[in-house]
Order: structure tokens, then C-alpha cells, then sequence
């Protein structure tokens, strides 16, 4: 665990939490690292899980959503947790409140509702964004900064995979949250993992090569009696700066989260996206008589500075500060930052999953209507600890 942030308690910030299932309770986790943040109170349309969360958490219930948004100041935050076919409905429901919002991934389940959020959001002069937040983390910054450095020389390819095992044989029934929320196995499967998982790498992608111009993927449903989502997509990407990244994401192939990044003068990898501190590494390419090859013995990279993020326990699959993204968007907020950039990036990504999940076996190469300019390195990020 890195070392606590230094908060002014005095300093609160107000959230208030939409949906209180399953991802919640990894939500509170990473919260409860935050002392100054104040969670005004919590819906949900399930009654029963509303109490249990509430009670588990010392958090006030609402009857409604119009009740929970009248104890969230206008400085404060929605965190709109619910499932992906509500994102769009709740998240306008609270632009059009006047208040700013934070959703789970994705932005929405179709372009023209996630243009209409930032339309929206751009109206109201609030601020809106969507996870995943991992790319601000310590293992993403560092990965970044291989990238930027002459260790690895031009940058040429990534390979990134987020393949989580065949997940319909897994005791997916047992899987429950730490207030017995189960896993919502049935609308996990009908909305996708790419539409679910995607993120984590594309917004990795996105700000370390630029926007997508072009996709070209393909995706099919292999298992499951039912008809639901793609559980396997394939895309090649094309970066604005030139590089090309192929992204491949399923619920079959065995569990593997590696992301490699080729160079010029060698590879950096890294095993684990959902690992904030995941080791970063750097193999040399090197010519050994007739040979051709990236030594055997890696670096371990590390940031010149280091970074102030708190990291929770690790409990279950991941080792991931879900707050990183809504504490960044309350440091927007009240430094009266620019929304827009935020808003683009979540456009951007939400795109480029979609094209990923519909792809189908005939897609041909899709050309991206949106873009964005991807955030500059953290500050704590500039540099490699021994790499000018």
C-alpha cells in the first residue's frame, strides 16, 4: 500500500451514491481512504439491498433520487453505480438536476445517448466522466513514462489482453460483494465484457498513443445457450500518433491481463491492469551472434517521485483504488477546471468499446467520429527514477 494522502478534513467533499450493488462496496472501500470525503446518502430501487448497504456503510438511505439530490450541494458528486442500461436515464436525470456526475463504465449503451449526457452536461456547465479511472495509478503512470523515455525508443506496437478465464464455469454464484451483494452474473453476460472490461486498457491506450482513428475488430458470442453479448472481441487500433495497439477481450481464454509495449530498442510489460501497483518492466532487445532477442533478465521501473494514491487491500480480483476517477473530477470541480477534456475522453472511450463490441465477423474498419486530448502525465509521473 502506498502511503496515505495528507487530506484537511476540513476540507470536505460531498458525494452521493446511485445504485448499490455489487460494485459499491468496492467503491466504499477505496472511499474509506479519503477522510475528507462525506457521503451524503445513497438509492437504490431495491429496498432490501439499500437498507443492508446503508446500514453496513453508517450511510442515510433516500426514498428517491430527487431526495438524495437535495442533500448534495452543487460542488458535490453523483456516483452513478447502477446497471449499464440505467447509466444514461440516471445520469440525465441528475445533469438536468444541476448536479455533476460520475458513472460506471460504460458512459452509455449507445452513441447517441452518451452524446446527449455530454450535450447535456455541456448545457448545464457541469462535469461529467466515467470510469475506469485505473489509467491515473501508479503502474499506468509508470508504463506511461517507459513509454515517453528513450529506454524503450520509439514506440511502434502494443499488445493488450484482458481475458478473465471461461467464466460460465466459475462459481460465479458464490461471488458476493462484502454486504452480500451477488454478482449480477445475468446482466454481466447480456451487456458484454468488452462493454464491462474494455476500458481498463483502452483508456491506458488513449492517453499514452492519442485517439483512435480507426478500428478494425471483430467479436462473436461462443458460449452460453441464450442469446447475449459478444464474449470475445479482437481489435486492431490506429492511433493518431502512429502507433497500432490490438486489444483482445473475452470470458473464455485463460486469465491474462498483460499489457506489452514494443519499442525500438526493446519491450516494456507489465502482468496486471487491476493491480494500481503493478511491477512495470524493461527488456532490452539485443543481437547475440546469428540471435535476435529481448534479454531474459528485466528492469523493474520506477517513477522518479512517488506517487500519493492510497491503494485498499486487496480482497478478491483486484488491487484497485476505484476513487482515483471522482476524487480527479472533485479536484476539477473545485479548481473550476475545463470539463470538457473529461467529457471527450469518456465520449472517446465509450466509442471505441462500442465499435469493439459490435464488431461481428464482417466489420470491416470503422473510422472514429469522436476524439479527445488525452490528460498529460501526472505530476508525480514526469520521469523514470535513474532514466532522463
Amino acid at each position: 500500500m502506498t502511503d496515505r494522502p495528507s487530506f484537511d478534513v476540513t476540507d470536505k467533499r460531498s458525494v452521493a451514491i446511485v445504485g448499490t450493488g455489487f460494485v459499491a462496496d468496492m467503491y466504499m472501500k477505496s472511499i474509506a481512504l479519503y477522510p475528507n470525503v462525506n457521503i451524503v446518502g445513497a438509492y437504490d430501487k431495491d429496498a432490501p439491498r439499500l437498507k443492508t448497504f446503508c446500514t453496513h456503510w453508517s450511510i442515510e438511505a433516500t426514498a428517491s433520487i430527487a431526495d438524495l439530490l437535495q442533500l448534495l450541494p452543487a460542488d458535490g458528486l453523483v456516483l452513478n453505480l447502477t446497471n449499464p442500461e440505467a447509466h444514461f436515464e440516471v445520469s440525465q436525470t441528475c445533469l438536468m438536476a444541476g448536479h455533476n456526475v460520475y458513472s460506471e463504465k460504460p458512459l452509455a449503451m449507445d452513441m447517441t445517448q452518451a452524446k446527449a449526457l455530454m450535450d447535456l452536461a455541456v448545457e448545464k456547465g457541469l462535469h461529467m466522466g466515467a470510469a475506469p479511472c485505473s489509467y491515473l495509478s501508479q503502474s499506468a503512470q509508470t508504463l506511461w513514462a517507459g513509454a515517453r523515455s528513450d529506454l524503450i525508443g520509439k514506440v511502434r506496437l502494443a499488445y493488450a489482453e484482458i481475458d478473465d478465464g471461461y467464466v460460465r464455469q466459475a462459481p460465479y454464484q458464490d461471488w458476493k460483494s462484502e454486504t452480500g451483494a451477488p454478482w449480477p452474473a445475468e446482466n454481466e453476460f447480456q451487456v458484454g465484457c468488452t462493454m464491462e472490461h474494455a476500458g481498463y486498457y483502452l483508456s491506458w491506450l488513449i492517453q499514452m498513443f492519442g485517439p483512435v482513428r480507426t478500428v478494425v475488430a471483430a467479436s462473436a458470442q461462443l458460449t452460453g445457450d441464450e442469446p447475449a453479448a459478444h464474449d470475445l472481441s479482437i481489435g486492431t487500433l490506429f492511433h493518431t500518433s502512429g502507433v497500432v495497439t490490438r486489444l483482445t477481450c473475452s470470458i473464455i481464454a485463460p486469465h491474462n491481463h498483460e499489457i506489452r509495449i514494443v519499442g525500438d530498442n526493446g519491450v516494456l510489460e507489465m502482468d496486471e491492469c487491476w493491480d494500481n501497483l503493478a511491477a512495470v518492466r524493461f527488456r532490452r532487445r539485443v543481437r547475440i551472434r546469428r540471435r535476435l532477442l529481448e534479454l531474459p533478465m528485466a528492469r523493474k521501473l520506477r517513477l522518479g517521485q512517488k506517487d500519493n494514491h492510497p491503494v485498499p487491500a486487496k480482497r478478491g480480483p483486484a488491487t484497485m483504488n476505484f476513487f482515483l476517477g471522482p476524487d480527479q473530477m472533485l479536484t476539477d470541480i473545485a479548481a473550476e477546471n475545463d470539463p470538457l477534456p473529461t467529457m471527450q475522453m469518456a465520449l472517446h472511450v465509450n466509442e471505441v468499446t462500442l465499435a469493439l463490441q459490435n464488431a461481428g465477423e464482417q466489420s470491416g474498419a470503422m473510422p472514429m467520429q469522436t476524439t479527445c486530448a488525452p490528460r498529460q502525465p501526472e505530476p508525480w509521473a514526469q520521469s523514470l527514477k535513474g532514466v532522463q
